[in-house]
């Protein structure tokens, strides 16, 4: 009787695995809503089943409250933040038009967004939109980020003059050089969000940018010089008692870049894009916040991926690849990518083909908070949707 019950739930789960379509990622407009990816045999899932164009977060902002991510919906009634229920998929609309920022109150479980000059928070749970900060009419500030004792908004003030080369060059190809070269003043900025006060803490005479609080450390903030990476020292992090800068990487190399910086789930670490030098040998670098020591994880060209992430537990790592029109000019880049750590390096297993993507939209992986799945974002079905990769094989 007990070998009868096992045979039957084996077959139960080979059934389970049929009732999953194989199918080539990318060539169906659409795709169904979950299938397995032929070439990689790890199930897909689409989980933006909805109108329009669907955005899950920049890579190092944390969309996830519990079961449920936050994504960015643009549609025919206009630009919203949704919640996704992970287990679930039920969609529900979080905030009021034209909302923009990616940035999630774990304790107080609510989002903060911005409307032209004026801040809102909204509460995932009840829907109650409050008006939190309005930007003084010489000052136009744009939030990033928030601490973690859910006290101090961050973010960054640029110059008109920065602002309208942005406008006048909207591509990146002609607005990256030409922002750093003009050496234009940039600001970092607070928000006490019990006082209402704003405070100037940092500023120079270059582009600063992919400002993130520590997501243990509410005293701890991390900015960037931007600009070509092999151009700039690019990782520091400042001190909000002390106002303490330090740089967290010194470039030792010629044409030795380091970028596209994250810190840890436990704050401890700063994990970055390393290449030494640029476009030949890749690396995932990795600084000690307290210490200052480096490891780096070595890759193969093709695994070099845009952004990376790491898992809650740091055990695994994952990345969003990159065509060959990227810094590693990868001739086979375009996958969604699982790595483990073996070592000084990285194994990669592929999870996702991205053949049919067009990587101007960059994936921007995270991991689901159960560590069972890698979400991205991808327009191979001819518009830009979120996905769910499992990261064990169907």
């Amino acid at each position: 009787m007990k070998l009868c019950s096992i045979i039957l739930a084996l077959f139960l789960l080979h059934l389970a695995a049929l009732a999953q379509p194989l199918e080539e990622t990318g060539p169906k407009k659409p795709m169904p809503d979950e299938w397995i990816d032929k070439d990689t045999h790890h199930k897909v899932v689409r989980l933006s089943r909805k109108e329009g164009n669907n955005l899950s977060f920049y890579f190092h902002n944390n969309p996830f409250l519990g079961d449920k991510m936050i994504f960015t919906s643009t549609d025919s009634s206009g630009k919203h933040l949704y919640t996704v229920d992970l287990k679930t998929l039920a969609l529900h609309r979080v905030s009021e038009n034209g909302s923009s920022a990616e940035i999630v109150g774990r304790h107080t479980k609510s989002v903060y967004w911005q409307r032209h000059d004026s801040v809102y928070n909204t509460g995932i749970e009840d829907g109650r939109t409050r008006l939190v900060f309005v930007f003084p009419s010489g000052f136009k500030g744009s939030i990033t980020t928030l601490n973690a004792d859910e006290t101090l908004l961050a973010g960054g003030w640029a110059s008109d003059e920065q602002k309208e080369i942005s406008r006048k060059y909207p591509e990146k190809h002609d607005f990256f050089n030409r922002i750093f070269d003009a050496h234009l003043p940039n600001k970092l900025f607070t928000i006490d969000l019990k006082t209402g006060r704003l405070k100037v803490i940092h500023g120079e005479n270059t582009w600063l940018g992919h400002i993130q609080f520590s997501p243990t450390d509410p005293d701890l903030l991390m900015f960037c010089h931007e600009g070509p990476w092999q151009k700039v020292d690019r990782i520091w992090t400042i001190r909000m008692k002390s106002g303490e800068v330090r740089l967290m990487h010194k470039r030792t190399v010629e044409n030795e870049i380091a970028g596209h910086e994250f810190f840890s789930p436990d704050g401890k670490t700063i994990y970055f894009d390393w290449q030494i030098p640029k476009g030949h040998a890749f690396y995932l670098g990795a600084v000690d916040v307290a210490t200052g020591t480096e490891k780096k994880y070595a890759m193969t060209r093709d695994e070099w991926s845009i952004h990376f992430n790491v898992d809650s537990d740091q055990k695994l790592f994952c990345g969003d690849g990159g065509d060959p029109g990227q810094v590693a000019h990868a001739t086979d880049g375009r996958w969604i990518y699982l790595f483990r750590p073996d070592g000084d390096r990285l194994v990669a297993e592929r999870l996702v083909n991205m053949k049919d993507q067009y990587y101007k939209l960059e994936p921007n992986v995270h991991f689901s908070p159960d560590n069972k799945w890698v979400i991205f974002r991808a327009n191979f079905e001819g518009k830009e949707e979120v996905y769910a990769v499992e990261c064990k094989k169907s």
